[in-house]
């Protein structure tokens, strides 16, 4: 992927939502994303830096979600299981959070683990308890 000029990063930061502008410069994600490498890890900066710059790119409007993890397959290097684990983690923490303005942004539906947790759990069919006793 291009590396962007700072001048063009600017102009796509200004013209985002505010809950977006903060997500980019959020000391909180950063730390979201540094954890997220050591856990999995990659502990050089140098990658943590490129995984931090998607992230970035991601929330700029630059990487859809949906190929995130490809790109840090790809482009930084990380084998497929550490890429996997780290993708959901900066998806939980970084790109959940403001979902709605990316979806926006992107004009498309994110999937992300929350998506699936909120599935309802299927019912078991009821059934006749042949161990209790008829009340009378």
């Amino acid at each position: 992927m291009v590396d962007y000029p700072k001048k063009q990063l600017k102009q796509l930061y200004e013209n985002l939502p505010k809950n977006l502008q903060k997500a980019v410069f959020s000391d909180k994600n950063g730390e979201y994303i540094y954890e997220a490498c050591t856990r999995n890890n990659i502990e050089k900066n140098d990658i943590i830096h490129e995984v931090a710059k998607y992230t970035g790119y991601v929330l700029l409007g630059l990487l859809s979600p949906n190929d995130f993890q490809k790109r840090l397959e790809e482009e930084v290097k990380i084998e497929k299981a550490k890429a996997k684990q780290i993708a959901l983690e900066i998806n939980r923490f970084v790109f959940f959070p403001v979902k709605n303005s990316l979806e926006a942004l992107y004009k498309t539906t994110i999937q992300t683990q929350e998506d699936d947790v909120s599935q309802p759990i299927p019912k078991k069919p009821e059934r006749k308890d042949e161990y209790r006793e008829p009340i009378e």
